[in-house]
């Protein structure tokens, strides 16, 4: 099928794109005797687990527990979930994938880490984990100075395995330079090496040292403490990844195409696809240099000015664009577009060649009731 005839908006991927992109990284990681584990919420795919599994990503890291059961599905062995938790029925959830897999969860606080030990206990079964480190996002996570006490303190929990440290440097996107990027990085590797020396000083095994974000991996990948890396960005890439300069515009693969279907007055356009194809997203960490809601291929001065729900106004000059013209559009954060759609169109060239479900979205698992 010619990509011509798809309707819009719709939501394509270019394959060819995704996958020099998925090389790009892995091949790099290779080269430095590094694993890759990406983060799985930026597309929600178990065909795209899949492929990145096979093509040499050694574990995965989940965003969600659905997308955790969804990797023992595939039979990964290695699912790390990214966040701790508490409500019963996720730590239910998680001691069942525990009994699939090697399955780790990462923990920041001892009230998290009693209620899964408790539930441990009554299964008999050992939970693995990994500390969460604050790299400087501010988020989750243990500052450096206070990770051997912590630790100390969790060995009262028998149904729990430490593994290792993990943490995320999620506030390189707040940074508006590829200078900022690489500051970014060595805050990473800095923090994550001194908890490393300091928990081996004082006898402690750290079979895990992990950590990630697609910007700070092409500085951090040498680093010599840093082992398992989780970009997820990377394969799609977007505007963000576009503004400090980590991806240009051809390695960008996830893209929605549009219509221009009015031009109300000079230098106005509208286009039919909104918010809810692009998302409202201008950087996930308070990054007030993107201008616009995503980058229009080909017209690098077009400026997507505000979404609705389903149009978009475009600002450009005059005879820029006119009415009955298809558009295909980078959105600014591809994880939030991916999360919109039900599927995507897999295309190469022109030709439209496969169609992506999107089946691991939030909620996407029914329970019965």
């Amino acid at each position: 099928m010619n990509i011509n005839k798809l309707p819009t908006p719709s939501i394509v991927l270019d394959i060819d794109t995704m996958e020099d992109n998925i090389k790009r990284v892995h091949e790099l990681a290779k080269k430095h005797n590094k694993e890759i584990w990406p983060m799985t919420k930026t597309h929600k795919s178990k065909e795209l687990m899949q492929y990145q599994i096979d093509n040499g990503a050694t574990g995965l890291l989940c965003g969600t527990i659905d997308e955790c059961e969804a990797a023992t599905e595939l039979n990964v062995e290695n699912i790390m979930y990214a966040y701790p938790v508490s409500d019963p029925v996720s730590i239910a959830r998680i001691v069942n994938i525990a009994k699939k897999s090697n399955f780790i969860i990462r923990i920041d606080g001892i009230e998290a880490a009693k209620l899964i030990n408790e539930v441990a206990e009554t299964k008999n079964i050992k939970i693995n984990y990994t500390l969460i480190i604050d790299c400087g996002l501010g988020r989750f996570g243990i500052q450096k100075e206070d990770a051997l006490n912590f630790l100390n303190d969790m060995k009262q929990f028998k149904n729990l395995v430490f593994k290792g440290i993990s943490s995320h440097p999620g506030q390189v996107y707040g940074v508006t330079t590829r200078e900022g990027v690489t500051e970014c990085a060595n805050q990473e590797m800095e923090v994550m090496n001194y908890v490393l020396k300091q928990l081996k000083a004082n006898g402690y095994e750290v079979e895990y040292v992990t950590s990630g974000s697609t910007p700070t991996f092409f500085d951090a990948v040498e680093d010599k403490g840093i082992q398992i890396y989780h970009p997820g960005n990377y394969i799609f890439n977007d505007a963000i990844q576009m503004s400090i300069e980590i991806a240009s515009e051809d390695q960008c693969a996830l893209s929605v195409i549009a219509s221009i279907v009015s031009n109300p007055k000079e230098g106005l356009y509208i286009c039919d696809a909104g918010a809810k194809c692009l998302g409202l997203d201008k950087g996930a960490h308070g990054n007030d240099s993107i201008v616009g809601h995503g980058k229009i291929i080909g017209h690098p001065d077009a400026i997507i000015d505000s979404l609705s729900e389903e149009v978009g106004k475009i600002k450009a000059k005059q005879g820029e664009f006119k009415v009955g013209d298809r558009i295909r559009m980078i959105p600014n954060h591809s994880c939030s577009t991916a999360n919109l759609a039900s599927y995507f169109y897999g295309f190469r060239g022109d030709n439209v060649e496969k169609i992506y479900s999107v089946n691991v979205r939030g909620n996407s698992k029914k329970f019965d009731i």
